[in-house]
């Protein structure tokens, strides 16, 4: 020990450099918080642990959720020799050193391995590969985390070794439970009598995230270090700490639901600079960036549609590569679908068309399949007229044949009115041409702001 060391109270000094966050670190299943349907009581994983009957998992889900902190609870309550490594920095070596230190242990002091691999989506197929063999004979009992979908990142024989759970980003009543502990418990934080006199701005920040929100009041603490106590730490205080401004958007009040309003309107008005202020909105406040992907696929068919077949292709991609990637990098990306997507022609005339037709079968639910267009696999369906006078469109020129493909009380209906926009002029002209003196589709004109036939 070192004479800076000797002069220090013992507290302090093994709590030295150490973050408020691994100070608080819980160590019983009991007082872990959250996520009860995986490992409150009765759950499969909870009786897993308190039998010792433990097998390899993956824990998946945003940072800060927990995923490192149960996987020591884990290993202590099983009394297993815990060993913990990064994918970032690890490598197949590492890997197989762990494996051999292992089977020693299992075999001099009949001790299980429990070996945590943080970020293991960012192993190579080879380093996983050299997991299986004992992973599959209990050699080691894998715990790995993951911020990706280990569908994803994870190759299969792994996958199927382990059980997958998802955790979700931890609720505003979790993050209070957390910080009331921390306060409690951490001697320093006791000292300092520090109280907490805006929780909403502190879950704001922290996005669900246990370790953002203790690190941003160790932060504010720290900024008044030179107040006596008590502490008070507030919505100012906060921002300093975390070096941001506190965006309030509630993700299940009615402000979350008037952005992301906002942001669909502004996609739909073809306005590429206010869609993309309104989703940087969203994901300053923490928004999920595959809640605003999958909404732009919505879009995509809803109000572009025909008008720019690619905008679905676009929008399909981008929900890829948002699942794929993760932030910050994916704002990129949803940036480049979001500004196609406001940049592109509009047409809603395929959302009308579902629309009609699903309007036109609850008002007529029993109408039957005309013959000719019924499926004939047999014979008796073939002399009860199944399928006669069906002509093939492929052995007529330009392969189309004039034919009712309706029901014969349905025959004029028409629910599918292409617009002039984008490429759906293309097969507006070319279903006119197809069904001249058949169906009759509008000629719309711009009248005041609306579309009219």
């Amino acid at each position: 020990m070192d004479l800076f060391s000797q002069n220090m109270p013992e507290d302090s000094a093994a709590n030295l450099g150490v973050p408020l966050a691994e100070r608080c670190r819980p160590e019983r299943l009991e007082d872990f918080v959250g996520h009860q349907q995986i490992v409150g009581p009765g759950t499969a994983l909870y009786e897993a642990v308190k039998q010792n009957r433990m097998k390899s998992i993956i824990l998946w889900g945003p940072p800060g959720v927990g995923k490192t902190t149960l996987a020591r609870i884990i290993s202590h309550e099983v009394k297993a020799s815990f060993t913990s490594i990064s994918a970032v920095t690890s490598g197949v070596a590492d890997v197989r050193k762990i494996i051999e230190q292992a089977r020693q242990t299992r075999k001099y002091y009949t001790k299980n391995t429990i070996l945590f691999i943080d970020e293991i989506h960012r192993f190579n197929k080879a380093q996983q590969d050299a997991l299986l063999h004992v992973v599959e004979d209990g050699t080691i009992t894998l715990i790995g985390a993951t911020t990706e979908n280990p569908s994803f990142e994870v190759i299969s024989p792994l996958l199927s070794r382990c059980q997958v759970y998802q955790m979700q980003p931890l609720t505003d009543e979790n993050l209070k439970e957390v910080v009331l502990k921390a306060l409690k418990k951490d001697k320093e934080l006791i000292e300092k009598q520090v109280k907490i006199n805006d929780w909403e701005s502190l879950y704001i920040l922290s996005s669900g995230d246990a370790r953002r929100a203790l690190n941003t009041i160790e932060k504010a603490v720290d900024l008044l270090a030179q107040t006596p106590p008590p502490i008070t730490l507030d919505k100012e205080i906060f921002e300093k700490a975390a070096q941001r401004k506190v965006l309030y958007y509630d993700k299940s009040g009615e402000f979350h639901y008037d952005i992301i309003s906002a942001f669909i309107k502004s996609l739909r008005g073809s306005d590429p600079d206010a869609a993309v202020y309104w989703m940087a909105r969203m994901l300053e406040a923490g928004e999920d960036p595959k809640f605003i992907a999958r909404r732009m696929l919505i879009l995509a068919s809803e109000d572009v549609g025909n008008a720019d077949p690619q905008a679905l292709t676009i929008a399909t991609s981008c929900f890829t590569a948002v699942t794929y990637i993760g932030m910050p990098e994916c704002q990129i990306i949803l940036s480049q679908a979001a500004t196609y997507l406001a940049s592109a022609p509009k047409s809603n005339a395929s959302y009308m068309a579902i629309k009609r037709a699903i309007q036109t079968v609850r008002e007529q639910p029993e109408v039957q399949v005309p013959l000719a267009l019924r499926n004939a696999p047999t014979g008796l369906m073939r002399k009860l007229d199944y399928g006669k006078d069906y002509q093939y469109a492929h052995d007529f020129e330009n392969h189309f044949i004039k034919m009712n493909y309706l029901p014969e009380s349905l025959k004029d209906r028409m629910f599918y009115e292409p617009t002039e926009m984008g490429h759906e002029k293309n097969i507006l002209a070319r279903l006119r041409g197809l069904w001249e003196g058949i169906k009759s589709y509008p000629i719309r004109k711009q009248n005041k702001g609306k579309t009219s036939s």
